[in-house]
């Protein structure tokens, strides 16, 4: 979908919200598929948007899209600011909602203070950052020193755009990145991230006779960013999956068909679902175990995972094979093994999550198995360290392991003068100070800090709840708070 057939009688709820402006950016490009990796359509609408201003555009070598705008007159002495936000966004939807994000755009709807996708993300991390930055280089009438407008590609999957844009291209000497999610935080630093992977392959066996098949599925988890939302303690699907498996092949000689769990890296999994084979004789025994079993575990997650569900189905025709049962007592005794959540808290900030995993994905079928991990951490040597110690649990297994997407921290500077200067204009707006503090989350501040190491980086951005998952909303408030924040930053920018 383009900018031209997003039409004002698409989402024209969302399109009558303040800012006006905004609000009519993050509909249009909500219209265009942009999942990570796939982003060249969201690169073109881009490209289009900027040239259609008369306002050089530059799409670089690796897909981003660089903006520039002059300054407004009298404010040209000011300090040249890049405003900076990526295009690409996390694709996730429910099980049961029909959608394709490679062909459709986003369905939205408002309810009551909240925009938010019928069933799927919602693209505003970071589809309202790159909104505004798109409103502010479309205004005639916002004063603002030198501006350029960066739009990375494949921050989630990768930060490939942050990693292949080359020094000396942007001209700015402060960079405002708009990828944040509470709306009282000013972001100053942050963690890098390793992607840690076992593939392996196997040749399945068949299951024996006299065996009945279930089909078992753990869902209803509220999920959430790996990275923001890993010290809520939310359940883990695949954990959860492998607990039930575990116990189940102790106590009832389960075999394992298959197991599909979990998705993206940087979404803690919200769904997993496996087909298994129990002995007839013991099926019976093995369904009010799985019951009781799936009562305590409920039990434990009634505060953060209310609509949490565990359930076992008896198949119509039982699978005829299975995972050989030397390698399915290994892969199902290295998952349980495989630390997930926090890792260990700063020693040195209070309530700063220093170092995590997230066991993101488990995938066992038809002779090939993958396990996906995202390792993070503050503190690169840490990282390293928890990222070797994941590889060589699962290198047990027989598979072979591969650490990839390696990015560094962002290490915080809360005494530069663009820190200095937000926080005071913070208490200055909103009659209270702002929460400056470093995050858990993988921002591209640390890969951009590489290459400008002189620039000054700071981080924020309007609420968001429950990113990287189909429940993901936008607070329409606090888009309005965000963005009068940012015009009034543009405009306190001091001289050269």
């Amino acid at each position: 979908m383009t900018m031209e057939t997003t039409s004002s009688t698409i989402h024209s709820d969302i399109r009558q919200l303040e800012p006006a402006s905004l609000w009519n950016h993050f509909a249009d490009l909500n219209g265009v598929p942009r999942p990570s990796k796939q982003e060249e359509r969201v690169i073109e609408f881009m490209r289009t948007f900027g040239e259609s201003l008369g306002l050089e555009t530059i799409v670089d070598h690796v897909g981003n899209v660089i903006i520039r705008k002059p300054a407004s007159p009298g404010m040209e002495d000011r300090l040249p600011v890049v405003m900076q936000s990526h295009l690409d966004m996390v694709c996730q939807k429910n099980a049961d909602t029909d959608f394709d994000f490679d062909t459709q755009g986003i369905r939205m709807r408002v309810e009551d203070d909240w925009v938010l996708a019928e069933g799927t993300t919602l693209g505003a991390d970071n589809g309202i950052g790159v909104a505004a930055i798109m409103a502010v280089l479309a205004a005639s009438d916002i004063e603002h020193p030198p501006l350029e407008g960066l739009f990375t590609i494949d921050e989630e999957t990768g930060m490939t755009g942050a990693q292949g844009l080359e020094g000396g291209v942007l001209q700015a000497q402060i960079l405002l990145n708009l990828d944040t999610e509470d709306d009282d935080e000013l972001t100053i630093g942050c963690a890098g991230g390793v992607n840690v992977t076992a593939t392996g392959q196997y040749t399945p066996i068949d299951i024996p006779n006299g065996a009945i098949g279930f089909h078992l599925a753990v869902r209803g988890l509220q999920g959430g960013h790996s990275g923001m939302d890993i010290a809520l303690g939310r359940g883990n699907a695949n954990r959860i999956m492998n607990r039930l498996l575990w116990g189940a092949s102790a106590e009832f000689g389960l075999s394992v068909v298959q197991i599909e769990g979990g998705g993206l890296r940087n979404a803690i999994p919200r769904e997993s679902f496996a087909q298994v084979a129990v002995p007839a004789d013991r099926a019976d025994n093995f369904q009010a175990w799985f019951d009781r079993q799936s009562a305590v575990i409920r039990a434990e997650y009634v505060s953060t995972d209310p609509d949490l569900q565990m359930v076992a189905e008896p198949l119509s025709e039982v699978p005829d094979k299975m995972i050989p049962p030397a390698l399915q007592k290994s892969l199902l005794g290295a998952l349980y093994c495989v630390p997930d959540g926090i890792y260990r808290m700063s020693p040195s900030i209070p309530g700063l999550v220093q170092t995590s995993n997230n066991l993101a994905r488990v995938m066992i079928k038809e002779g090939e198995f993958q396990v996906k991990n995202l390792t993070r951490s503050s503190v690169d040597s840490e990282r390293a360290d928890l990222a070797t110690a994941i590889g060589a649990l699962l290198e047990l297994t027989g598979a072979d392991i591969e650490a990839a997407g390696d990015y560094p921290g962002w290490q915080p500077e809360p005494d530069s003068a663009i820190v200095q200067l937000m926080s005071s204009l913070y208490q200055e707006m909103f009659g209270e100070p702002a929460n400056v503090a470093a995050c858990h989350a993988g921002l591209e501040c640390g890969l951009l800090g590489a290459h400008y190491p002189q620039m000054q980086l700071i981080s924020f951005g309007p609420n968001i709840r429950g990113a990287h998952s189909p429940d993901e909303k936008v607070q329409i408030s606090s888009v309005q708070k965000f963005w009068r924040f940012l015009i009034e930053t543009l405009q306190r920018i001091p001289a050269r």
